[in-house]
């Protein structure tokens, strides 16, 4: 063995796997009308909708880093400085949140 070669496959960088989680509609319809980038947009295309009660889930299956960059988007549900908090709007990014938090390393 080449110890050359050893070392150039220890640090070679690991790919992200996948994560399912389901998003509420109030985020997934407020993502939908946010500029997203092509692999967020495409995670959010291929979710699967599930029928809640009166609303849905978009099961969405994504790396960490897509639900990262989603959850950052969805900062503006919280209410701001022009913009007031609506408690569903925030309630729903908090339960979408608390998953993707715990994705993180």
């Amino acid at each position: 063995m080449l110890p050359d070669h050893a070392a150039i496959e220890e640090e070679a960088a690991v790919p992200e796997l996948p994560f399912t989680l389901d998003m509420p509609c109030k985020v997934a319809d407020f993502l939908r009308t946010t500029e997203l980038g092509p692999a967020e947009r495409a995670a959010l295309d291929q979710g699967a909708t599930v029928r809640r009660g009166q609303g849905y889930t978009l099961r969405v299956s994504a790396v960490p880093a897509v639900h990262r960059r989603h959850l950052a988007r969805c900062q503006l549900l919280d209410g701001g400085q022009s913009v007031p908090a609506v408690p569903a709007q925030r309630k729903a990014r908090r339960e979408y949140g608390n998953p993707v938090s715990a994705l993180m390393p």
